[in-house]
């Protein structure tokens, strides 16, 4: 056995979690990295979103006061390497997405995706449809993302709940920013729109409950952190005034969790910038918040 001459340095995973809380055949979650990075139209830089994410996360504490209860140590949090997004075409890596995300439903774990931009979402809630027939997805964000395409492309990051509600309905939360077209679309797609000017201000229990009762029993949650207000979160490459707060945004996480199963999630759109570390740390509590709702509520 090999003595124990040194100290190692913290792993380069989620949490910087030892290996006991973080093989993947033992870990009911699973990180999963994607730092795509091809359709974005105003500041660059989402590709080092999901590095950012985890690097912040090693810098966390792993207990959780609101919960009473170390959530990795419970569930176990497995961490993926990122997957190659800078070769191939778009569909190919978008194709490769689907398998992977299917693949971690299929062995029985709850997939948390970082992005990268917001176009990873639809192929992730493809492959969760097929295993969940009545889902239905949660979207925390500014923007509508109800383009039938932009600049030419139906994949792009401005696309993605279009291609989203052609799968299954979805709620979208602290929206405040769409297009004439999105608009005129709005009364034929499956969605109902949580505006930011009707909720941003108006207590928890009048707008909570009704996005609840929203949504089906099976829940894809995917959070644009531009959903945040930028005065909480300005790391992102489009940031819009009038968001959410931290209590707001994770009460409406918890009270989601608590009723209905939430059974993937991604966290897009960070966009890191120098010398902000708030930003990548919100982030990465954000994504170990979400395991904690999902699996450690009594």
């Amino acid at each position: 056995m090999l003595l124990k001459t040194y100290t190692p340095v913290t792993l380069e995973n989620f949490g910087g979690l030892p290996e006991e809380n973080s093989r993947y055949k033992d870990s009911r979650a699973v990180i999963f990295p994607i730092p795509l990075e091809r359709t974005t139209t105003y500041e660059h830089g989402t590709r080092n979103g999901p590095g950012a994410i985890i690097a912040a996360s090693r810098n966390m504490e792993t207990w959780d006061e609101e919960l009473n209860v170390e959530t990795f140590a419970k569930i176990g949090i497995a961490t993926l390497p990122p997957i190659d997004t800078a070769e191939g075409t778009l569909e190919k890596v978008l194709a490769e997405m689907h398998t992977t995300e299917l693949a971690l439903l299929s062995d029985g774990k709850f997939p948390v995706a970082l992005g990268g931009e917001h176009s990873i979402t639809p192929p992730l809630v493809s492959a969760a449809a097929k295993k969940f027939p009545d889902l239905s997805v949660l979207q925390i964000d500014a923007h509508a993302d109800l383009r039938e395409a932009y600049q030419g492309n139906p994949a792009s990051h401005a696309s993605a709940m279009r291609r989203v509600v052609e799968m299954c309905p979805a709620v979208q939360v602290a929206i405040r920013s769409l297009s004439i077209e999105e608009s005129d679309a709005l009364p034929g797609l499956r969605t109902k729109i949580y505006w930011a000017r009707d909720i941003a201000r108006a207590p928890l229990e009048k707008w909570i409950p009704r996005v609840v009762a929203d949504l089906s029993q099976h829940v894809y949650l995917t959070v644009d952190l531009d959903g945040f207000d930028p005065a909480y979160m300005p790391a992102t490459g489009t940031p819009e005034p009038g968001g959410l707060d931290w209590y707001q945004v994770t009460t409406l996480i918890r009270e989601v969790a608590k009723a209905r199963k939430i059974v993937a999630a991604d966290v897009v759109e960070l966009l890191p910038q120098h010398g902000d570390h708030a930003s990548d740390f919100l982030a990465a509590k954000l994504v170990y918040k979400i395991l904690g709702y999902v699996f450690c509520m009594s």
